[in-house]
């Protein structure tokens, strides 16, 4: 098992990996997950190959931090500043099933002339075999409160985006952005060209589950309660074609299911804290879902 400092594409990064095999990569700049790899199941998380690797920009894949603006829904940049900044490790550690890194972003001049607030944002990354758990921390650290949107901005791999499934979100309030239409999402989630909704309450508490009916490979992904929103996200080829960072097939094979905050902000009274953490776990056919299941009660990752 080991963790430590590398580069990759010219960029600081943390490696993580566990003697099992399993293995994560996280970019300094942004905080931001680039790869998360299990022995099973190869990489899960996409990431375009014509990623911009420019030290000032968030890149195109693995899960880009959401801070303190979702989208557009405000004043700032888009999806905030925090993916756009250098954080530093607070801590990391590792044994022979499991490791953490903890990486921090603390207000400065730069991010008061955005936003004039005092905050502390953390972000923990997890590895045990087989599953990968993000937790973002927030605290209010000035003398007055604010308010956020954000999201863990989770761009999965997939082998073919007209095979996937997602089932988990039945009953759930969906505004699809694509139409702008709201109503209730009634049946399992499939994609045929561009695709953007937003889930709200009713939001079911359950695992999401993704999978390929095709190969028989599923994935759950588990969001806190502190999230209130999930959305999810795929270019679909037209929008994919224009966006500069994503080769033209790069919709096939990618799809953003994020744990966010959208349609309603969160304030944070002084030294106030918050949490909101997203887990997913990996495996292959009804055996191997039987063992996650069995992991599940057994787990000892923490918050």
């Amino acid at each position: 098992m080991s963790v430590h400092e590398d580069v990759f594409n010219g960029q600081p990064v943390i490696r993580a990996a566990l003697p099992c095999g399993d293995a994560a990569v996280i970019a300094l700049h942004g905080a931001q997950l680039i790869s998360w790899s299990t022995p099973e199941g190869g990489e899960h998380l996409f990431l375009s190959d014509r990623a911009q690797w420019d030290g000032h920009s968030a890149v195109r894949g693995g899960v880009p931090i959401c801070f303190p603006q979702f989208n557009q829904r405000g004043p700032l940049a888009k999806h905030g500043f925090a993916r756009n900044l250098p954080w530093r490790v607070l801590d990391s550690a590792s044994d022979a099933r499991r490791a953490h890194v903890s990486l921090i972003l603390r207000d400065d001049d730069t991010t008061r002339a955005w936003w004039p607030h005092g905050f502390e944002a953390r972000l923990c990354v997890q590895l045990e075999p087989g599953v990968l758990r993000l937790a973002l921390e927030l605290t209010n650290t000035g003398a007055d409160a604010w308010s956020f949107t954000g999201a863990l901005h989770t761009y999965l791999r997939v082998p073919d985006i007209t095979r996937m499934q997602l089932d988990g979100l039945g009953g759930a309030a969906r505004w699809d952005a694509v139409r702008d239409v709201h109503a209730t999402q009634s049946a399992a989630v499939r994609f045929d060209g561009e695709y953007d909704s937003v889930f709200s309450s009713p939001l079911p508490r359950g695992p999401l589950r993704l999978g390929d009916e095709a190969t028989g490979r599923f994935m759950t992904i588990e969001n806190s309660a502190s999230w209130h929103n999930a959305v999810v996200w795929n270019p679909g080829a037209a929008l994919c074609a224009q966006l500069k960072d994503m080769p033209r097939d790069g919709f096939r094979h990618m799809l953003c299911v994020e744990a966010a905050c959208v349609d309603e902000s969160v304030t944070l009274a002084p030294g106030q804290r918050w949490i909101g953490w997203q887990q997913l776990t990996q495996w292959q056919g009804r055996e191997a879902a039987s063992h996650a299941e069995r992991h599940k009660a057994t787990s000892t990752l923490s918050v």
